[in-house]
């Protein structure tokens, strides 16, 4: 699975840390970690909470067309 870095630029836009994410979206920093270091891939539940926080859309942040893997 290929590093999200998409996730991570989002993230660093809003100026928001791996651990303020987690917290917003209700899972722990490793949750975070994993997911944009690839290797772990949330549920939908969770890509659409990760999404709202960060004002993206599912596409945007974990699409195809963004070379991740759906």
């Amino acid at each position: 699975m290929p590093i999200n870095s998409n996730l991570r630029s989002a993230r660093i836009t809003l100026d928001m840390s791996q651990n303020k994410l987690a917290e917003a979206v209700g899972v722990s920093k490793q949750t975070i970690v994993a997911i944009e270091r690839g290797d772990y891939s949330p549920s939908i539940k969770l890509s659409k909470t990760i999404c709202k926080v960060l004002g993206k859309s599912l596409d945007e942040l974990f699409g195809e067309e963004n070379g991740n893997e759906v």
